[in-house]
């Protein structure tokens, strides 16, 4: 067997195996790069009149939201605008919880309670993330497929390449007549496609497995030159406890608001010991996480703290420690903007497609008729 027979055998088994999964992956996939833009038509109750008074403090909010859901845990309080309700935000991943619960920001009032693990987007997500199976199994299963999905991509360009210039032509377009068979459109929607959306699909692909494995977000930030560690670390304090009844970081968002007038939004993460530090979030753009400032203070003292992982100012930040920040956005397209999300959306789209031409093929070829014609696979042309 040469090596192109073998990268055809490939190809196909490893398509036939994750074809479903990566149809169900790419659709959902479509649905959620918009999420965004589709949830902003509807979130009219985050709204709220803008008073001359300052908005309650962070542990005025923890505690009026505590008393909603006192056995779950706070994940962090998001300040935006003047006119911007307050967001109160709920996680637990055993049992998985997720929850917000939005307040007035002046007088505390409670606007409205939202399950996150429910309704139409939490829907996508689950079947993006994990094929609505249990995670412990779900997430293995498409983390596995998307990255076989790669090595089907790759041999797929590989096999895309005719073996005489003169048909190379033919592999750019579609040249259909009146007179051709539904096998042979079937045949030009996977290859000529194929071939169009390839680097669009790797690079989906690729981000996507770095979202799932650890060890090759390591190697990618390693390879590039990165010398941190390629993850979110919280530091400790360095300050000791003091006899002040009032919750030092109650004064940060003052700060930061001072200190970054322009943000779009400053989530506090309350410390989830006396020995943790207290993390905000600061956005700088709107739809984008990317350039976030994760910034780090501690909890006694407020002296602002320096972590020696990867999410910290974007201004500090390098080029390997950039590339992983920007995965997640350029996995959802946002990186572009609206245009990035439409070629996302489109990109998705198409290659959901695949794994159903693919499987056509196959069924095809396996399955034809006596006397039908038989037209050339990959490999052959």
């Amino acid at each position: 067997m040469n090596v192109r027979k073998l990268l055809f055998e490939i190809h196909k088994i490893l398509g036939l195996v994750t074809g479903a999964v990566v149809f169900v992956v790419a659709i959902t996939g479509c649905f959620w790069a918009f999420k965004e833009e589709i949830e902003g038509l509807s979130d009219d109750y985050q709204k709220v009149v803008p008073q001359q008074q300052a908005m309650i403090t962070p542990s005025q909010a923890k505690e009026i939201a505590q008393g909603v859901f006192p056995q779950n845990s706070i994940h962090g309080t998001i300040y935006k605008k003047a006119g911007d309700a307050l967001e109160v935000v709920f996680y637990d991943k055993t049992p998985e919880f997720y929850q917000s619960v939005f307040l007035n920001p002046y007088s505390g009032e409670i606007i409205r309670v939202e399950n996150r693990l429910e309704g139409f987007f939490a829907f996508i997500l689950k079947g993006h993330l994990r094929l609505w199976l249990p995670r412990e199994i779900g997430e293995q299963v498409v983390a596995a497929s998307v990255l076989l999905f790669l090595l089907i991509i790759v041999s797929g360009v590989w096999l895309w390449i005719p073996k005489k210039s003169n048909g190379l032509k033919q592999r750019l377009k579609f040249d259909w007549k009146a007179t051709t068979r539904w096998k042979r459109k079937n045949f030009d929607l996977h290859t000529v496609v194929g071939i169009y959306v390839w680097i669009f699909a790797f690079t989906l692909a690729f981000t996507g497995s770095l979202i799932s494995y650890n060890w090759l977000k390591y190697v990618v930030y390693k390879s590039t030159g990165g010398e941190k560690e390629a993850k979110f670390i919280i530091p400790e304090n360095v300050g000791k406890p003091t006899d002040s009844t009032t919750v030092a970081y109650d004064r940060l968002i003052d700060q930061l608001q001072r200190e970054s007038p322009e943000a779009k939004a400053y989530e506090i993460h309350y410390p989830a010991s006396k020995d943790e530090s207290v993390y905000v979030e600061v956005s700088n753009s709107e739809g984008l996480f990317y350039d976030t400032d994760f910034r780090f203070f501690d909890q006694h003292t407020l002296k602002e703290l320096e972590t020696t992982g990867i999410y910290g100012k974007y201004e500090q930040a390098k080029f390997p420690d950039k590339i992983l920040r920007m995965n997640y956005d350029i996995h959802i397209g946002a990186i572009g903007g609206l245009p990035g999300k439409i070629i996302a959306f489109l990109s998705s789209l198409v290659i959901a497609s695949l794994p159903v031409t693919g499987a056509l093929l196959w069924f095809g070829r396996k399955f034809k008729r006596k006397g039908s014609k038989t037209y050339p696979t990959i490999v052959e042309a």
